[in-house]
């Protein structure tokens, strides 16, 4: 089986390039959707967070609110670092575990971990092939800003906040073994996704 990375900055194009390789027929798991999961109420990960970060980060309903979280670490370099610490293990344990029951039921597939930190948590020797999505700072920012119904100038403010926090995209760029530039038209995103498709899919057919 071909273990993939499919990493790139905060709102590069890495969600729609993981939903066009989906719909190729490779198996995708989202690393953020795995974390949330793992830090709800009840998961070891949202007591220790809960501890390290107070309960001013939680929502009316006792959960962590993401957004009240976010606000209190890409702010603080070491606020994040203890986060990630807290986070990784468990996102990595359970990205394991299910890669291992993508092996079984296909040992030639191809498993796919969409995550943004890959680089940053040094997790890139955990995979065969990287793939980084990049795209313009002004689309980050305007695609930020229509996620989260934001003004634009705060969304910069804060995407460019959280970039700080991250690897720059030439830095994932140099990493990657394929790059995608999603800048262009979804058609011209679908293009490179092909091809990228076609090249991974000869790699697992003869492992």
């Amino acid at each position: 089986m071909l273990r993939i990375g499919l990493t790139g900055g905060i709102a590069s194009g890495k969600s729609t390039v993981a939903a066009m390789l989906r719909e190729l027929g490779f198996r995708v798991i989202d690393a953020d959707r795995l974390a949330h999961r793992l830090t709800q109420p009840g998961q070891p990960a949202h007591d220790e967070i809960l501890r390290e970060f107070g309960p001013a980060i939680l929502d009316a309903a006792g959960g962590i609110d993401r957004r009240k979280l976010a606000s209190v670490v890409f702010s603080d370099p070491a606020k994040l670092a203890r986060l990630n610490a807290i986070v990784h293990p468990a996102v990595i344990a359970a990205e394991d575990e299910w890669m291992r029951l993508v092996l079984e039921e296909n040992p030639r597939g191809v498993a796919i971990v969409e995550a943004a930190l890959i680089l940053e948590a040094h997790a890139e020797n955990r995979f065969d092939k990287l793939i980084t999505v990049t795209c313009t700072l002004d689309q980050k920012i305007d695609r930020f800003a229509a996620r989260h119904n934001m003004a634009p100038a705060l969304a910069r403010a804060e995407v460019e906040r959280r970039m700080k926090a991250q690897l720059s995209d030439e830095e994932k760029v140099r990493a990657a073994d394929y790059v995608i530039d999603s800048s262009g038209s979804l058609s011209q995103t679908g293009q490179q996704v092909a091809a990228v498709w076609g090249e991974v899919s000869a790699l697992a057919a003869v492992r």
